[in-house]
């Protein structure tokens, strides 16, 4: 999955952008990268399915205004 928080903020981590890397961080995600402009992550279909949930629930009670999210089957079918 790749997903950006925003507004942005290019001085300081917004408290937004804080709670969506937290979350992807407790997710027992594989590969997962974490930037300024982007974040990606891959694992499991459930386990990415649970981090999209808590993203977007915790992201936007942090104060996102808007959360791009983009989720691509890789290796197979999605179950």
């Amino acid at each position: 999955m790749e997903f950006t928080t925003e507004p942005f903020d290019l001085e300081e981590a917004p408290d937004h952008a804080v709670a969506a890397r937290e979350v992807i961080q407790k997710a027992q995600l594989e590969a997962v990268d974490v930037g300024p402009f982007g974040n990606t992550a891959e694992g499991e279909a459930d386990r990415v399915l649970s981090a999209v949930t808590a993203l977007l629930r915790d992201s936007l009670e942090a104060g996102a205004t808007r959360v791009t999210l983009q989720v691509n089957v890789i290796g197979g079918e999605a179950s």
